[in-house]
C-alpha cells in the first residue's frame, strides 16, 4: 500500500529526514513512535505530499512521485493523492464557521462532487460512528478537544480514503478525551483500514499496531512488531527512548 524509498528531506541546512524506507502494507497499522524533533510528523507531511522533499521517492496506493517531479505534476499526483488518503492533525483544523455535519461534508461535497443528500447521508453516518450523532449541529467552539478530534476523523473517512494518516492524534487531549479517540482508531483498525499513526500513546501501539516503527535523528532506528519493540529492542537508542517515556 505504501513504500517509501531513501526519503531525504532538508529545511535549509537541516536535515530532517536522511534517507528513510520502509514498507506499510495494505490493511496494516503502523505505529511511528521517537522522541520530538526525530523526524516524525514531517515524513507523514511527505506521505501526503504536503512537503516536497529533496531526495526519494514515496508509492502510495500505485501513485509514485519524488524529488524531481516537475511542479504541475507534482500537483496533479497530490490532489490524487489527497483522495486516496486522509490525514487528522493535532490541531483538528476543523472549519469554525461549519457545523460538525458541514465540516464532515465538505469534502464529498466540493472535492467528490457528491450529490448533497448523499454526503449529508455519509457524514451523518460516519458521525454516529465515531459517537457524535447528538452534536450534527454544533459548530466547533462548542466541541470537546475530543469531540473535534472525532470529527476530524470523520471527515476524514467522508473521503473514503485507502489509508489515513494520523499525526499525534491525541497530544492536546487530556487523559478522558484521548481515550475516547484512541477507542474510535482501535475500532477503525479493526475494520482493516490501513493507518500510519504517529503517536506517544505507547499502549495503544503496542496493543492495536502491526509494525512499530521507531525514529531518531530522522532514520528508522528499527521497525518490527510490537512485542519485539517493546519486549526485546534490538537498538540502544530504542531501549533509551522506551525507559524515558515509560517512566513517565
Amino acid at each position: 500500500m505504501i513504500e517509501v524509498i531513501d526519503l531525504v528531506k532538508r529545511h535549509g541546512a537541516v536535515e530532517v529526514l536522511r534517507g528513510v524506507s520502509l514498507s506499510i502494507a495494505r490493511g496494516e497499522v503502523a505505529a511511528v513512535i521517537g522522541p520530538s524533533g526525530s523526524g516524525k510528523s514531517t515524513f507523514l507531511r511527505c506521505l501526503n505530499g504536503l512537503e516536497r522533499f529533496q531526495s526519494g521517492w514515496v508509492t502510495i496506493d500505485g501513485l509514485r512521485f519524488g524529488a524531481g517531479v516537475h511542479p504541475v505534476d507534482w500537483n496533479r499526483i497530490h490532489r490524487a493523492v489527497c483522495r486516496r488518503v486522509g490525514m487528522v492533525f493535532q490541531s483538528f483544523n476543523l472549519f469554525p464557521h461549519r457545523t460538525a455535519l458541514e465540516n464532515v461534508m465538505e469534502g464529498p461535497l466540493f472535492v467528490l462532487g457528491l450529490d448533497r443528500d448523499l454526503a449529508e447521508e455519509r457524514a451523518r453516518r460516519l458521525l454516529d460512528r465515531v459517537g457524535l450523532s447528538d452534536r450534527l449541529s454544533a459548530l466547533p467552539r462548542a466541541l470537546s478537544g475530543g469531540q473535534q478530534q472525532r470529527v476530524a476523523i470523520a471527515r476524514a473517512l467522508a473521503m473514503e480514503p485507502q489509508a489515513i494518516l494520523f499525526d499525534e492524534p491525541t497530544s492536546a487531549l487530556d487523559p478522558r478525551m484521548t481515550a475516547e479517540v484512541l477507542a474510535v482508531m482501535t475500532d477503525l483498525a479493526g475494520d482493516g483500514l490501513t493507518m500510519v499513526v504517529v503517536t506517544h500513546a505507547m499502549s495503544f501501539a503496542r496493543r492495536v499496531a502491526h509494525t512499530v516503527h521507531v525514529f531518531g535523528d530522522g532514520r528508522v532506528i528499527e521497525s518490527g512488531p510490537p512485542a519485539q519493540i517493546f519486549e526485546e529492542p534490538h537498538e540502544e537508542a530504542t531501549r533509551a527512548l522506551l525507559a524515558t517515556v515509560l517512566a513517565a
